[in-house]
């Protein structure tokens, strides 16, 4: 059996519109057999390349054709390839708990990995670096999206109520985990409030 053969194998038993790399093929043939398989079966419809190295059986919906995998899941299939952590940035989280109506003109993830810029079908995507393990805390979990809201949103912008909005939008465990994460001293502070406000009010 060829290698292409051996792939497409596979791949028929993955699921649609899921994204993948073609690392997980390796074992099937050298790297370049493996890429030249994987680009003749783009040609032949069977897959589709998302980004560079990324790949999707399509998904087809009546509506609008062919589905494309959701932006974020492309890039932590990106990120787990490379080994790094990589967390929604502060403007898109704070958008999310409804905390700012600033839409960022491309999606922009924090990652502790180099700062570049991927392309995401024909939409580019910006991945920035930082060293601050602080900011990637809870990593694509909703306590890791409140925390990265709140130091985008900084020192001077966070109040009780900004904290009321964020616990509006966690379920009561996650707000606890958010409660025990590690924050600098101006961030425990409003959330110390908030408490005490709680507790006498």
């Amino acid at each position: 059996m060829s290698v292409k053969e051996s792939i497409e194998r596979q791949i028929v038993k993955l699921p649609q519109g899921e994204p993948f790399t073609n690392t997980r093929f390796l074992r099937l043939g050298s790297r370049a057999a493996v890429d030249k398989a994987m680009s003749r079966l783009v040609e032949a419809g069977v897959i589709q390349r998302v980004a560079r190295g990324v790949f999707v059986r399509p998904k087809q919906s009546r509506f609008v054709g062919v589905v494309m995998p959701d932006v974020s899941r492309v890039v932590e299939v990106i990120a787990k390839e490379h080994g790094e952590t990589i967390q929604v940035h502060g403007a898109e989280a704070a958008r999310r708990f409804k905390l700012s109506t600033q839409m960022p003109t491309a999606p922009v993830y924090y990652t502790s990995g180099p700062t570049r810029e991927i392309c995401i079908g024909k939409l580019k995507v910006r991945l920035v670096h930082t060293s601050s393990q602080r900011k990637l805390q809870h990593a694509g979990k909703r306590p890791g999206l409140a925390l990265s809201a709140l130091w985008y949103l900084g020192k001077n912008n966070i109040s009780t109520e900004v904290v009321k909005r964020i616990k509006e939008g966690l379920s009561e465990e996650e707000f606890e985990t958010l409660l025990s994460s590690r924050m600098p001293a101006w961030m425990s502070e409003v959330f110390r409030q908030y408490e005490t406000g709680r507790v006498h009010g």
